[in-house]
């Protein structure tokens, strides 16, 4: 029997953000919006998602914050 499996973090863009200071580069810009969740796949059809959460990123050096 063969089966087909994958488990991982997928991350989904919902859009622009707000404008803020980045508190890792202390650089002002435009985040990006993600939905990011844990994630089983059994012939590459999504079967299970969870720890679903909203994040903000810094578009200069990726540092990640919880909306």
């Amino acid at each position: 029997m063969f089966f087909l499996f994958g488990f991982g973090t997928k991350r989904k863009e919902l859009g622009p953000g707000e404008t803020r200071t980045c508190p890792n580069c202390h650089n002002t810009s435009r985040w990006a919006r993600v939905r990011q969740y844990r994630q089983f796949s059994l012939f590459f059809v999504p079967v299970a998602r969870w720890k679903r959460r909203q994040l903000e990123v810094c578009g200069i050096c990726g540092t990640a914050v919880a909306v």
